[in-house]
């Protein structure tokens, strides 16, 4: 095999292989009506600071990645349940589901109705966007 039909592999999570990656997530950015406000939420939800936030952006940096709300002056919130527009959640883990959804709640967020499964809570955050709190021993 010549150094031109080598290809880079890396383990995966599940055990096998797979090629070397092109590029590492470094951040996920989510639009909203106002940036500021989403950023507080998320911040107080995360417990990440918010590494920078006007009127237009915000950046909250974790431990390995970051979150980015931009203002957008016609957003449309993701319609629930999902009629196939919405284009992906986030999903986060917590110790203590129900405490933590409870929080959310009392931080901004609302229950989705109807509730799709018994292991995971789907919540609802200021700006429209689905996020679930699963069980952080499923995520090992």
């Amino acid at each position: 095999m010549t150094d031109t039909q080598k290809t880079d592999t890396v383990p995966s999570t599940a055990g096998t292989t797979s090629a070397k990656p092109v590029a590492t997530l470094a951040m996920v950015t989510l639009d909203a009506p106002n940036a500021a406000e989403l950023g507080e939420f998320y911040s107080s939800v995360l417990g990440w600071p918010i590494a920078y936030s006007d009127e237009n952006y915000a950046m909250l940096t974790g431990p390995t990645h970051a979150l980015g709300i931009g203002t957008i002056p016609d957003f449309q919130r993701p319609s629930w349940p999902d009629d196939g527009h919405k284009q992906f959640h986030l999903d986060l883990a917590a110790d203590d589901v129900r405490a933590a959804a409870d929080r959310c709640v009392e931080l901004g967020a609302t229950r989705a109705d109807p509730q799709p499964g018994d292991t995971w809570i789907v919540l609802i955050d200021p700006a429209g966007h689905p996020f679930c709190i699963t069980d952080v021993e499923n995520w090992g």
